[in-house]
């Protein structure tokens, strides 16, 4: 009789949310509640919740870098999920803890401008993010002003402008992008997976909630979770999209805050 396989290890390299709906929480959450075994780096602590952030305070990159050291001198990590990084320093160390110990996947949320509208990451970090990271990511998951940011043009207003994108975004250097539509006006969230020379729209209802905390967080740990149990690319943008449309129309569950609420991470579970 075959051994079953192992449960896979995750990795999440983010900042923190106290407020538990978006950055390394959700990602823990996201990670744990699709069947992998979760672990962390902490690259900076903040002071939010879900209406807005106040303060953010990066933590220093040798230490990020003991963090990192540590962790994967002793587990293998099948995939890592790489979200909030506030400068140079943070993102070449980053950079090179990976390339000397690679997990099979990398998937870069260029975490940029929270949902409230906060800038997160100066100018220094913005060209970082696209110059050590972009790179060395087998995906990448911007949303319309982060793609924005990352190629200095105006955000795209319609499915015709994300297309247009397509070409200046291949040219980061990432294996693949997930170019989030959920900025558009209109009933359906559709995002457009670029994969080498072709181009793949994933369709997705608009869910009427207002807890739309950290859903470009969770959506990039799903995607890492599935990518570590072995689905392909692109079926495992589609079930992580399909995951996170369940987790927002049982967010009503919650009562968390005042602001814009979380998703429900652990909706298939209570």
């Amino acid at each position: 009789m075959a051994a079953s396989r192992c449960i896979p290890n995750t990795l999440t390299i983010a900042g923190s949310d106290p407020s538990g709906g978006a950055g390394i929480q959700a990602d823990l959450k996201t990670l744990s509640a699709l069947g992998t075994y979760a672990t962390s780096v902490i690259t900076a602590l903040t002071a939010q919740n879900t209406r807005g952030v106040s303060s953010v305070h990066p933590l220093p990159a040798d230490f990020i870098d003991t963090q990192l050291e540590t962790l994967l001198e002793d587990i293998a990590i099948d995939a890592v999920k790489i979200g909030m990084v506030a400068s140079r320093d943070v993102a070449e160390v980053i950079r090179e803890a990976l390339a000397r110990q690679r997990p099979r996947w990398i998937v870069l949320d260029p975490v940029m401008i929270a949902k409230s509208g906060d800038i997160l990451v100066d100018d220094a970090g913005i060209k970082a993010i696209r110059e050590c990271l972009v790179p060395q990511a087998d995906l990448i998951t911007p949303n319309l002003p982060e793609a924005a940011v990352l190629l200095g043009c105006p955000a795209p207003a319609d499915r015709a402008a994300m297309e247009a994108l397509a070409p200046g975004l291949r040219a980061l250097g990432a294996g693949a992008v997930l170019l989030k539509g959920g900025h558009l006006r209109g009933e359906s969230c559709p995002d457009l997976l670029i994969d080498g020379d072709s181009l793949h729209w994933l369709e997705g209802p608009r869910i009427a909630t207002r807890n739309l905390h950290g859903t470009g967080c969770s959506l990039s740990s799903a995607i890492t979770a599935y990518l570590a149990l072995g689905e392909a690319p692109r079926d495992a943008v589609a079930a992580a999209k399909a995951w996170l449309s369940r987790a927002l129309e049982a967010s009503h569950r919650l009562d968390v805050g005042q602001g814009q609420g979380p998703v429900h991470h652990f909706h298939a579970w209570w």
